[in-house]
C-alpha cells in the first residue's frame, strides 16, 4: 500500500505517450465525438471488480475513440449486488419515480457506501494507471472523469477524486454536483490545477442545483479551474436555448452531453425526435472548429441493448455533420 504522498509522485509519472497503431478515430467534420461510459450501465457488475473489459468491447463495437469515464465503471461493484453500474436511475425512467428503499437495503447501502469511500481513499495510484493503460492499448482516448461529488463525501475523499483523475493522466474532472458543494469543492481544484466541469440538469427551481445560466456563472466564479459540462437536453428541457448559451459561453465549457428531451421538463426521446437542437449545436461546433467535445448519454428507453443504441445515437451525430 502506498502513502498519500506516494500516491501523488505516482500520479505525476509519465503515462505511456506512443501513438497507438489502433487509435479509434471518431471524429466527425473536425468535431470530436464520444460518450460518457454512463451510457453503458447495463454492463453487468461483478462485486468486487470493475467491468473496464466489457466497457472497451462496447466502445470497440461502437467505434467510439473518445470518452468521459463514469467512476463505477472502475471501482468495485458493492457487495450487495450484481447490477448495472449504475446507481442511478433505468433507461427512460424518471429519478423521481423509483421504488423506496427498504430499512434492510438502506443499511447495506451505508455499509457500501463507507467501503467505497475508503477505496477511494486507500487504492493506489498505480491501479488507475493501469486501467489507463487499457484503454490506450485499446486506442481509446480518456477526455475526462466522471466524479459525482455528494455531500457525504470527506474532505480526504474530495482530495482522492483529484489524485484519481491525475493517476488517469486527466486535468478534468465532469461532475454532477451542487452549488454548496463546488464550494467545497473548488479549493481542491486550485490546490490540484485540475478543472472541474459542473452538470446541470432541468431542475430549476432549487437553487442549489445547477441547470441555469445564473447558476452556472456562479460556479465559473469560484476558481480560475471551474468549467461547465452542459447537457444539452437537460437545458433545453429547462427550457433554454441551448445554441445560444454555446455561443456567448464557450470558452468556458468542456464538453457537452447529447441526449434528446422535450422542453418544459419533459421526456427523454430517441435522438431527433425530442426538441433538443442538437444538429445545430454539432454544426455549430464544427463551423467555429471550437474544441468542446460532443458526448452521447443515452437515456431514453431504447429498443435494443446499450451498445446498439448508442450506435444508433452515434450514427445520429455522423449524419448531422456530413
Amino acid at each position: 500500500m502506498h502513502s498519500r504522498r506516494d500516491f501523488g509522485k505516482l500520479a505525476l509519472a509519465a503515462l505511456p505517450a506512443s501513438a497507438f497503431a489502433a487509435r479509434i478515430d471518431s471524429t466527425v467534420a473536425g468535431v470530436r465525438l464520444g460518450t460518457i461510459t454512463y451510457s453503458f450501465r447495463d454492463l453487468p457488475r461483478t462485486p468486487g471488480k470493475d467491468n473496464i473489459d466489457d466497457l472497451i468491447r462496447a466502445l470497440n463495437a461502437c467505434g467510439i475513440g473518445e470518452i468521459e469515464l463514469y467512476s463505477p465503471n472502475l471501482e468495485p461493484a458493492p457487495a450487495s449486488a450484481a447490477k448495472p453500474a449504475s446507481s442511478g436511475p433505468a433507461y427512460g425512467v424518471a429519478r423521481g419515480a423509483r421504488v423506496p428503499p427498504t430499512p434492510e437495503q438502506i443499511a447495506q447501502r451505508k455499509l457500501d457506501r463507507e467501503a467505497l469511500r475508503q477505496f477511494r481513499i486507500a487504492t493506489p495510484a498505480s491501479y488507475y494507471q493501469a486501467i489507463r493503460r487499457k484503454f490506450d492499448d485499446a486506442g481509446i482516448s480518456l477526455f475526462a472523469y466522471t466524479l459525482g461529488f455528494t455531500p457525504d463525501f470527506t474532505d480526504e475523499e474530495i482530495d482522492a477524486g483529484f489524485l484519481q483523475a491525475k493517476a488517469l493522466g486527466l486535468d478534468l474532472i465532469a461532475s454532477s454536483t451542487t452549488l454548496s458543494m463546488a464550494q467545497r469543492v473548488a479549493p481542491f481544484a486550485d490546490k490540484h490545477k485540475v478543472r472541474v466541469a459542473v452538470h446541470g440538469y432541468a431542475n430549476v427551481l432549487d437553487p442549489n442545483q445547477f441547470g441555469s445560466p445564473e447558476s452556472f456563472a456562479k460556479a465559473l466564479a469560484m476558481s480560475k479551474y471551474m468549467r461547465v459540462n452542459l447537457d444539452i437536453g437537460h437545458f433545453t428541457a429547462a427550457n433554454y436555448d441551448a445554441v445560444a448559451y454555446i455561443k456567448e459561453n464557450h470558452q468556458n465549457i468542456t464538453h457537452l452531453h447529447i441526449k434528446d428531451r422535450r422542453n418544459k421538463d419533459g421526456v427523454n426521446e430517441p435522438f431527433g425526435d425530442g426538441d433538443t437542437p442538437i444538429k445545430p449545436v454539432l454544426v455549430l461546433l464544427r463551423d467555429n472548429k471550437w474544441p468542446i467535445r460532443a458526448f452521447v448519454e443515452y437515456e431514453y428507453p431504447g429498443m435494443g441493448t446499450s451498445v446498439e443504441e448508442v450506435k444508433k445515437c452515434m450514427d445520429y451525430l455522423r449524419a448531422s455533420l456530413t
